[in-house]
């Protein structure tokens, strides 16, 4: 069994064909997706994918969305993480600092999620480009007591280690699977088996050998092959590794 531990199937990419694109991934072994929010206007969408039982959801405001965020939408987002205990964490939230013109409006947005996430002891989901280190000071300066992800990582050895010693699960995915990729592929393979999850970031972050196709929950399990490949391990051994983190980062049913 593979989990898919961040997809967006809510996007209108997938509302062509979302059945055949879950159907294509159950045959390849992911068993289970889960997919976060990223702007107040689609969270209900994601509520409606969260009512099926292969389907964990998560409500936030994405750094990258800051022009469609209004400052009401973090009190709301309060109100909807209480209203829908079914919610298994916040996010996407974080910081992107490739958008230097909204940098203060991500920090306030990112730190009052964070603030969300430890009221509710909840797991953060967070998307951090070009940010590793500043993102790690900021979350050992909260001490947010339910951990959470770190999506996409491309970071360093180094920088891993930051957020696996503050009780952080780092996101594999299509970063793995290009040659060129070499600090990330060294921090995969220093990772312990509990401090990793598999993802694909669908219908973005298309893998080596896909550039310019939307990406899809199937082909974690070409992403467990390579992070296989890259630690030495079989790719049951990945699965299964992957699959328990994921479930205990989100709580999810067995």
């Amino acid at each position: 069994m593979l989990i898919d531990a961040h997809c967006h199937l809510d996007f209108p990419d997938f509302d062509a064909d979302r059945e055949l694109v879950i159907e294509r991934a159950r045959a390849v072994g992911v068993a289970h997706c889960v997919v976060p929010g990223t702007t107040r206007e689609h969270w209900g969408r994601v509520l409606a994918l969260g009512k099926r039982e292969d389907v964990s959801i998560c409500l936030g405001l994405h750094p990258y969305f800051m022009d469609e965020h209004a400052p009401g939408d973090l009190k709301a987002l309060a109100q909807w993480l209480d209203d829908h205990p079914e919610i298994v964490a916040v996010g996407e939230c974080g910081i992107d600092a490739r958008f230097a013109d909204s940098w203060d409006a991500q920090w306030r947005f990112f730190d009052a999620q964070l603030r969300l996430a430890k009221e509710r002891t909840l797991p953060v989901v967070i998307h951090c480009v070009q940010a590793n280190d500043r993102v790690a000071k900021r979350l050992r300066q909260l001490d947010l007591p339910a951990g959470g992800l770190i999506h996409a990582f491309a970071g360093s050895p180094e920088q891993a280690k930051k957020f696996l010693d503050l009780g952080f699960t780092l996101g594999l995915g299509g970063a793995t699977t290009f040659e060129r990729a070499k600090r990330v592929q060294r921090a995969v393979a220093s990772l312990p088996d509990d401090g990793y999850v598999l993802e694909t970031d669908s219908p973005d972050m298309p893998l080596a050998g896909y550039q310019g196709e939307r990406n899809e929950p199937a082909r974690v399990a070409e992403i467990c092959r390579t992070v296989a490949e890259l630690r030495g391990q079989s790719e049951e051994r990945v699965a299964a590794a992957s699959t328990a983190t994921a479930r205990r980062l989100f709580d999810l049913p067995s």
